[in-house]
C-alpha cells in the first residue's frame, strides 16, 4: 500500500483559498459536502474547516511567542563544547554535541545533570544556531587568527605620493622612469635608459646603462648632471627599488642637498604621464624593444642617445597643455600652446647664464638636423646590425662606467 504525504500547512491554505469561494456561493446542502470533501483532502476537523470557511483565512501573528524550551544549562554546555571545538558551525556541531559533552565531563570540564543531557541530544540544528548566535564568541577563532607580519622599515614612507601639476610654474620638476631592454625575458643582466622628463619644458634626458646597480645608477645620474643646462628641484620616480635604496638616496643628498623626492601611486602609471610618454616616442620608437645585453651595443646606444638629445631638444616641437576646459562634470577639454622646442621653452622660464645660452645657441645653429636625423639611422642600423648571443658574454661593471666627459658635453661646457 502506496503511503500518501500529509499537506503541508502552505499547501492547505492554498486549496482552502480555491474553496473558498465555492463555499461561500453554495447553498446550505453544498456546504455540507464541500465540508466533506474538504475534511477528507485535508485531514482537519470540521469545527476548524467551518471557523476558517467563516472567517479569514489569513494566519495570524501570535500574541504571545512560545517560550525557551532549553534553559541556562544546556545553552552553558553548548558554549563550553563549541569553545573546545573551536566554534564549529551548527551542522557540524550537532553530532558531536552529546559525544564531546561526555568527553569533557570525565575530564571535569563541565557538569551533566540527566535532563541536560537528554536535552542536548534532542536540540535540533536551528535551536543550535540560535544558542550559539546568543552565545558569541569570548575569543577569536584559532583559524582566522593570522600570524602579525613583521613590521619593515620601507624607504619610500618618507617620502610622499603625489603627481606632479601640469601647470607648474617653474622649470627643473622631473618625472623618471627606468626602460628594460630585455625583449620578453627578465632574467641575467641587460642594458636600461634611464630617462628623465622636465614637466614644465619638456626637455628630456635619456642615459643608457648596464643593470640596474647603484655603480650603473649612479654613473648614468651623474653623466646627465653633467649635461644638464638647469638645476633640478624635484625628482619623482616611481616606487623601484632602483631609485630608492640607501646608496642612491644618499647619492641625492649629497650632490643636492634641497632635492624634493617624491614618488608615483604604486601601479598608478599616469602618475608619471609625461615619461611614460616619451618611453615610447624617444625610446621605444627609435630602438624599439628588443635585448641588448653587450658592451658594444651599450657604447653604441649611448652615441644615438646623444644625437637623439640634441635632436630632441633642439629641433623636435613640443605641445604642452595651456589651459583645462570643463565641459561636463565628468569631462574637460584641454587648450594647447604654440608648438616649441624645449630648449625655446627653457629660455622663457629659466633664466641661464650667458656663457651657457650663448654655447647653446651656438651648438643650435651649428647643428644640421637633417644630418643629425641620418646620424641617427646610422646608428639604429649599426645597433641591431649583428644578432644577440643566445648565450651573452658576462660583462664587467666596472667596463660600462664612463671614464670621461663625452664629446658632446664639452661642446658647451
Amino acid at each position: 500500500m502506496v503511503e500518501i504525504e500529509r499537506m503541508s500547512i502552505n499547501e492547505r491554505r492554498k486549496y482552502l483559498y480555491k474553496m473558498w469561494e465555492r463555499y461561500r456561493n453554495a447553498s446550505r446542502k453544498e456546504k455540507g459536502y464541500l465540508l466533506d470533501e474538504m475534511q477528507a483532502v485535508t485531514g482537519m476537523h470540521r469545527k476548524s474547516l467551518i471557523r476558517l470557511m467563516r472567517g479569514r483565512l489569513s494566519r495570524k501573528r501570535r500574541s504571545r511567542e512560545r517560550g525557551r524550551t532549553y534553559g541556562a544549562a544546556v545553552e552553558d554546555a553548548v558554549r563550553v563544547v563549541a569553545r573546545s571545538l573551536d566554534y564549529p558551525c551548527a551542522e557540524r556541531l550537532k553530532g558531536a554535541l552529546v559525544p564531546v559533552a561526555l568527553h569533557l565531563q570525565r575530564l571535569g570540564e563541565v557538569r551533566l545533570e540527566p535532563e541536560t543531557l537528554e536535552c542536548l541530544r534532542r536540540v535540533s540544528i536551528s535551536t543550535l544556531k540560535r544558542m550559539l548566535k546568543r552565545a558569541g564568541r569570548s575569543e577569536a577563532k584559532l583559524a582566522y587568527r593570522k600570524p602579525p607580519r613583521p613590521k619593515r622599515h620601507s624607504l619610500r614612507s618618507a617620502y610622499p605620493m603625489r603627481r606632479i601639476a601640469w601647470d607648474v610654474a617653474a622649470a627643473g620638476h622631473f618625472e623618471v622612469d627606468l626602460v628594460l631592454h630585455c625583449d620578453e625575458d627578465t632574467r641575467g643582466e641587460f642594458i636600461h635608459t634611464i630617462q628623465m622628463v622636465d614637466v614644465k619644458t619638456g626637455w628630456s634626458e635619456i642615459e643608457a646603462v648596464y643593470g640596474r646597480s647603484y655603480l650603473a645608477m649612479k654613473d648614468g645620474f651623474e653623466a646627465i648632471l653633467r649635461r644638464l643646462p638647469f638645476p633640478i628641484r624635484e625628482l619623482h620616480p616611481d616606487n623601484g627599488n632602483e631609485f630608492f635604496n640607501d646608496h642612491l638616496l644618499r647619492f641625492w643628498q649629497d650632490k643636492i642637498p634641497a632635492l624634493v623626492i617624491s614618488r608615483s601611486r604604486p601601479y598608478h602609471k599616469n602618475d608619471n604621464r609625461f615619461v611614460e610618454e616619451n618611453n615610447h616616442s624617444l625610446v621605444r620608437a627609435y630602438v624599439g624593444h628588443g635585448r641588448l645585453v653587450r658592451l658594444d651595443q651599450l657604447l653604441i646606444l649611448r652615441q644615438l642617445y646623444a644625437a637623439l638629445w640634441l635632436y630632441h631638444n633642439f629641433f623636435q616641437p613640443v605641445m604642452r597643455t595651456q589651459q583645462k576646459m570643463v565641459v561636463n562634470p565628468q569631462r574637460y577639454r584641454r587648450v594647447f600652446d604654440i608648438p616649441k622646442t624645449p630648449f625655446e621653452r627653457l629660455c622663457e622660464v629659466e633664466t641661464l647664464p650667458p656663457a651657457l645660452l650663448t654655447q647653446l645657441q651656438t651648438l643650435h645653429r651649428q647643428t644640421n638636423p637633417l644630418q643629425l636625423r641620418q646620424q641617427i639611422a646610422d646608428l639604429i642600423d649599426q645597433l641591431w646590425a649583428s644578432s644577440p648571443q643566445k648565450t651573452a658574454q658576462p660583462v664587467n661593471i666596472h667596463h660600462t662606467l664612463r671614464k670621461e666627459v663625452d664629446p658632446l658635453v664639452t661642446l658647451f661646457f
